[in-house]
């Protein structure tokens, strides 16, 4: 029987939110089968629940790898494990579907990309902005706008309840500008089709629940060598305001555009993950004047009618994947790309942690 039409037997490892859904995906699209649910805690027991029950459930990943012999391992547990699991997928014979970052480290990263290639099997990193109508189209329009381009996006996030434990988790081994801030440098990079060349960044330390090395908001600017620049902000925590934690704005010679989430932006949703990538309207901005200096143009929107949510996000991005797998696309680009916005993200940290601009 063809891969293409053998059901793909994939082990979950890592059921809480992103896990959830992908798992998810696995259940109601064709050409998936669960084979295996992995996490350390209670976790899988609820998911498997969710699921409708009957799945294999385990403690270890080493033990499920073994029992299971899935063709494909999805990661989404913390990133402090992504590097050693991934790479222990791919010695196995897995395709691997990872969330971002690939792993906790640039090299972890590289070393990530390699055993992928030395197994010849796919690694398809979750970014899921890739798979969003709204961003696409963002992005066009955004490379609309002349260069240089002036890119200012943040996400901060007043977490509480579940969502601050999920933080405070991440924070163990990511800062918010690394962990969220690839989306976004990948987005830049997507706008700009430039090379980084410069970044800076500041970061504070605003609560003790927190790693002492660590900070919760951090800012990042980066320069690319056509002369654009973008910023990206990220906070996470209870103490974090909401009064303008949705920019995503792009500035150009000819104009701008801007994403205006009406619905999102609406007081108490900053840590609801389903209004991080809602876009609902795209507000664009022509700057060409006439005779007497007024606009030619007024400005125009452009209202997104597939407005995917959170679960079918990811369910287009399984898609992807299946298809990458089925018609062995060649995902060289898409892997350079996650290491190099990883590598940009990290050497933000790094200046928040020196005080210095770091030279890419």
């Amino acid at each position: 029987m063809s891969l293409s039409t053998k059901l793909l037997r994939v082990l979950v490892v890592g059921c809480g939110n992103m896990g959830s859904s992908h798992a998810i995906a696995y259940k109601t699209l064709d050409g998936f089968e669960i084979c295996g649910i992995v996490s350390t805690g209670n976790s899988k027991v609820v998911l498997n629940e969710r699921l409708g029950g009957g799945y294999a459930l385990f403690d270890d990943y080493t033990t499920a790898l073994a029992e299971t012999k899935p063709d494909a391992v999805c990661i989404s547990t913390y990133p402090d494990t992504h590097e050693s699991f991934a790479i222990q997928a791919f010695e196995q014979g897995c395709h691997v579907f990872i969330e971002k970052p690939i792993a906790d480290t640039v090299e972890g990263a590289k070393r990530v990309v390699a055993a992928a290639e030395k197994a010849g099997k796919k690694l398809v990193v979750g970014y899921i902005l890739r798979h969003h109508p709204s961003w696409e189209k963002f992005v066009e329009v955004a490379r609309e706008m002349g260069k240089p381009l002036v890119m200012r996006m943040n996400l901060n996030q007043q977490s509480h309840g579940m969502m601050w434990t999920v933080h405070r988790n991440l924070m163990k081994s990511l800062s918010p500008i690394v962990d969220c801030g690839v989306h976004y440098i990948d987005v830049m990079c997507q706008m700009t089709r430039s090379k980084p060349i410069q970044v800076n960044a500041i970061g504070a330390r605003l609560t003790n629940d927190i790693p002492a090395g660590n900070y919760n908001y951090g800012q990042l600017q980066i320069r690319f060598d056509d002369g654009s620049v973008g910023w990206y902000e990220a906070g996470w925590g209870p103490m974090m305001s909401e009064t303008a934690f949705f920019v995503k704005d792009v500035i150009g010679p000819n104009g701008c555009v801007s994403i205006v989430a009406k619905n999102a932006g609406a007081s108490g949703k900053s840590d609801n993950v389903d209004s991080h990538t809602k876009t609902e309207s795209l507000r664009v901005h022509r700057a060409a004047l006439d005779a007497n200096d007024q606009f030619v143009e007024a400005d125009t929107w452009i209202d997104m009618q597939d407005e995917p949510d959170h679960q079918e996000l990811c369910n287009r991005e399984q898609r992807y994947f299946l298809k990458a797998i089925q018609e062995n696309l060649d995902l060289t680009d898409h892997m350079q790309d996650a290491v190099s916005s990883l590598q940009i993200a990290f050497a933000c940290d790094e200046s928040v942690r020196t005080g210095q601009p770091v030279l890419l």
